[in-house]
């Protein structure tokens, strides 16, 4: 990626976002006109179905994200970070994952060998955290901590980005603490989420934080971390989809624990959800 001084950069990203809330507010909310043969947030569901029916065994929602079955166990997360998991829990986690064949398990640094040991011989990948719940460690720590990770077992990394950067819009800052990021997980073969931590986002800021992280090569963006003033929603799920178009994943995390929850966040636009209660979740989508 050729660098580009702070000036240039900041003048792009006020013209594309300068673009894009204009189109928004113009359309009030509506999905932006899309290039031909694109998927609109609201549309996932409806173009999936079809061609489950017609023997698809694999649907790959985006460019981003891994192929997935078409179903909704293989689009989750299956999520346990709070600080005082024991080992017994990150146990029962892995199994659950196994169980209903979750995508991945999402847990903090500490356990990705416990969890690559105990999924070892199973399809479920293992997911953990950087610069996480903050955000506000150095470039340099991160890229520690995403290299230790993947030596660990982890095939995927959900980092979150240098928000007070974002603020002050410091925005070379934030694109290069990504980019280093997202090449130390392509380096060996994993792949990279950035949390946004929506709820403390002016919209703009969303918009300018998806425009970054798809510039840095990331790919997903996601909403939340959980630990933050609030959690997934759909409104941002859909302006994340909108901003960052079909060719990148959309996570959306933090206080989706019904079907219904995760059905909206989908129909939004998003191709992968973080949950705790994924297995209610699958419950609900059951009955």
């Amino acid at each position: 990626m050729r660098p580009l001084d702070e000036k240039t950069l900041e003048s792009i990203i006020e013209q594309i976002t300068h673009e894009v809330m204009l189109t928004v507010q113009a359309q009030g909310g509506a999905a932006l006109p899309s290039a031909a043969g694109s998927i609109q947030p609201g549309e996932y569901l409806s173009h999936v179905k079809p061609v489950v029916s017609a023997g698809a065994d694999r649907i790959a929602s985006t460019l981003g994200a891994r192929p997935t079955d078409g179903s909704l166990s293989h689009m989750i997360d299956h999520t346990i970070l709070k600080a005082a998991a024991s080992q017994s829990e990150i146990a029962q986690l892995c199994y659950e994952a196994k169980k209903y064949n979750f995508i991945s398990v999402c847990v903090n640094s500490t356990n990705v060998s416990l969890c690559s040991d105990l999924l070892k011989d199973s399809d479920v990948l293992v997911c953990t955290v950087v610069g996480f719940p903050l955000g506000a460690t150095s470039t340099d720590a991160k890229v520690f901590e995403t290299q230790k990770a993947i030596r660990d077992g982890a095939k995927e990394v959900d980092m979150v980005i240098n928000i007070g950067a974002l603020k002050s819009r410091e925005y070379e800052t934030v694109l290069n603490d990504i980019a280093s990021i997202a090449r130390a997980c392509h380096a060996d073969g994993a792949i990279l989420k950035v949390i946004i931590e929506a709820a403390l986002l002016t919209d703009e800021e969303k918009v300018i934080a998806c425009q970054l992280a798809k510039v840095a090569g990331a790919d997903f963006v996601k909403t939340s971390t959980g630990f933050g003033p609030g959690g997934a929603t759909a409104e941002d799920v859909a302006l994340m989809r909108r901003v960052v178009g079909p060719g990148m994943g959309v996570k959306a995390a933090g206080g989706i624990r019904t079907y219904d929850d995760a059905r909206k966040m989908i129909e939004a636009g998003a191709s992968r959800i973080g949950a705790s209660a994924s297995v209610k979740i699958l419950q609900g989508a059951a009955s």
